[in-house]
């Protein structure tokens, strides 16, 4: 049953990383494109929005690499270990990255809104950065509990 659901759930990942793989791929071109229409003063602007949404993908895709490590961890029955609380501690990292990224790249986001009339844009990337903030509070806080089991673990095995 356990390999069942960490399967299910191994899948689920890689489902996670496709959608971003295509905006990547699809959509990114498009951005970059009206970016360098409404501002075409700014000459580096085009290559700057590749830029910008292609590092943002990174942290994504090592943070999905490092989940499914995780997941495989489990299915090892290594998940009270040094090796789950360290790839707990990448996710969160990777997850602050892209919120620290979003809240740095918003200027672009606000310039795209105001200069299309569009709010709704500036709506897209502050969701982006909750949602990076809620895994990362997340997975700290799973991290914690995972090392604090770890050590009772520890102790228990000393008493033993």
């Amino acid at each position: 049953m356990n390999q069942v659901s960490t399967l299910f759930l191994k899948i689920a990942v890689i489902l996670i990383g496709m959608p971003i793989l295509a905006l990547c791929v699809f959509v990114v071109p498009n951005i970059a494109e009206f970016a360098a229409e409404l501002m075409p003063n700014i000459t580096y602007l085009k290559p700057l929005v590749f830029i910008y949404f292609y590092v943002t993908a990174i942290p994504f895709y090592f943070a999905l690499y490092q989940a499914f490590k995780l997941l495989s961890y489990i299915d090892k029955n290594k998940a009270f270990s040094e090796l789950s609380t360290k790839a707990l501690k990448t996710i969160k990292h990777c997850a602050m990255t892209i919120s620290i990224l979003y809240v740095i790249g918003m200027p672009l986001f606000y310039f795209m809104a105001e200069f299309d009339d569009a709010p709704g844009i500036i709506v897209i990337g502050l969701i982006v950065i909750f949602a990076s903030m809620v895994i990362t509070v997340f997975a700290a806080v799973l991290q914690r509990l995972l090392q604090e089991a770890i050590d009772i673990k520890s102790e228990n095995d000393l008493i033993v």
